[in-house]
């Protein structure tokens, strides 16, 4: 039996992300409490180093490495992954400290769930097998569990905690039950292998295994029909955990929804194409139209993620029969998560003092109580809402593109309707921000931010403006990811 040694170097940014993990666990334990904000420093340092590790490898690797027995792949979809999942990351955590402050929940423990989190999202982006997606998927869900329930004093944090772990187990059985199917079938739990075994069955098993591994990747994507823990976990969750749930988690789910339906079941296309056509069209419906009727906005931007996440399978389903379909899903999905990061971030700064303002109402003229806060705000959400000159504008219309490639044009035209619905919730609250007087007590109490936050927000809102207005690099830069 051969042995070849595997290449270490290619994985440096996972060794790199476990080793400081560990490192700052340790280091933690001994820091006096007053110091506790070099845990802070540590974990943020070592997401950019991570960071400033992985960005040579989109040239040093022109074609995929896989290593590690074939259960580790360097691909420019891992790279460019990987990049955004340190990079939304960072900014999370970065939103996160004054919160946490305030709100008294215990940061060392914050950081560090997060930073494993953010290393079983990085294994998810770099897994070649199906054992080593779901160690990277376990990994993540369960630094996720925690820190929604590490938010002690929230009644509802605590039940949106037993949900998520409740049904994430449930989603988690369905993928692990899925894999094994599909390994008693073909023998093998390698992406490429798997891929050409299945090409000479012609039997319903694999169509079987699909059903429930898509209904494990679909929960975490929080797609209908598996969306109902979105909306009480976004809301139950404290608004930092929110923003990391909503942000760099997408982009690894995105990441092994492509390597197993695209990479290892092409064969199965067809099939799993259909399935991902009913889940877009009723999450689109669904989403739109509940977060209409919200008065909550955390809430409100929870229903608007499940629509997102529909417009995302659009691109994965027009994939197969479009030159731009995959590309496409990926700029939407990093764009989306851009933005949604920056308006669950204008959430977290907005509630100081152990306050959380989070209700719409909230948010009456927020432009006479900070000007700067309420345009980026609008920015965001006009981003959303795909309204030009905004990143979000061109997101949709290369989805659409992508369809009428692939000869969809009446999932085109149903998308298009589906975001013009979607734009009234968006421009309510621009409405409430801007043509509505402040409400009175706390609420219309001027929006002070520290300079650091200040920062923060004008890079994420206006990244949305000049992603928008130079596009190009961005969607070349999918597009070479995931050709």
């Amino acid at each position: 039996m051969n042995f070849s040694i595997p290449q270490f170097s290619v994985a440096l940014p996972e060794i790199f992300l476990l080793c400081m993990a560990s490192f700052i666990l340790l280091v933690d334990v001994y820091v006096p409490q007053r110091h506790r904000i070099l845990t802070y420093i540590l974990v943020q340092a070592t997401l950019v180093i991570a960071f400033l590790l992985t960005v040579p490898e989109f040239k040093e690797y022109p074609e995929p490495i896989i290593t590690f027995s074939g259960h580790y792949i360097v691909d420019k979809l891992a790279v460019l992954s990987k990049l955004f999942i340190y990079l939304f990351s960072f900014f999370a955590f970065a939103y996160a400290r004054e919160y946490l402050k305030s709100h008294h929940i215990a940061r060392s423990e914050y950081y560090l769930l997060g930073l494993f989190a953010v290393l079983g999202m990085s294994v998810m982006a770099s897994a070649y097998s199906l054992l080593t997606i779901y160690l990277g998927l376990e990994l993540l869900s369960l630094s996720l569990y925690a820190m929604v329930a590490m938010y002690k004093d929230s009644n509802m944090a605590t039940e949106a905690a037993m949900k998520y772990f409740v049904l994430g187990g449930l989603a988690s059985g369905l993928l692990l039950y899925g894999i094994s199917i599909l390994y008693g079938i073909t023998g093998t739990i390698q992406i490429d292998g798997m891929a050409q075994i299945l090409q000479t069955h012609q039997d319903l098993l694999p169509l079987f295994a699909l059903i429930f591994v898509i209904s494990g990747l679909i929960f975490k994507f929080g797609a209908v029909p598996f969306h109902m823990w979105v909306p009480d976990v976004y809301q139950g969750a404290s608004t930092p955990t929110t923003l990391f749930i909503a942000s760099a988690p997408k982009v690894a789910a995105f990441a092994i929804t492509l390597r197993i339906l695209v990479q290892a079941m092409p064969s199965l296309s067809v099939n799993w194409a259909h399935l991902l056509m009913v889940m877009a069209i009723l999450s689109m419906f669904l989403g739109n139209v509940l977060a209409i009727a919200q008065s909550n906005l955390k809430r409100m931007l929870a229903y608007s993620s499940i629509a997102h996440i529909g417009y995302t399978l659009l691109g994965i389903l027009a994939g197969p029969n479009s030159t731009s379909g995959y590309s496409a899903a990926m700029f939407y999905i990093s764009t989306y998560v851009l933005v949604a990061a920056g308006a669950f971030a204008v959430i977290t700064l907005m509630s100081n003092e152990g306050i959380d303002f989070d209700k719409l109402e909230d948010y009456r003229g927020l432009n006479a109580r900070n000007p700067w806060l309420a345009f980026m705000m609008l920015l965001i959400l006009f981003s959303m809402a795909g309204i030009p000159p905004t990143v979000g504008f061109f997101a949709k219309l290369g989805l659409l593109e992508a369809l009428v490639q692939a000869h969809l044009v009446w999932l085109a035209v149903l998308a298009l309707v589906f975001a013009l619905i979607g734009a009234y919730y968006y421009l309510r609250v621009v409405m409430l921000m801007y043509f509505e007087e402040p409400a009175e007590g706390t609420a219309s109490l001027p929006v002070k931010l520290s300079p650091t936050m200040a920062a923060a927000i004008t890079l994420n809102g206006s990244a949305a403006l000049v992603l928008g207005l130079l596009p190009s690099f961005f969607i070349d830069l999918c597009r070479i990811s995931v050709g």
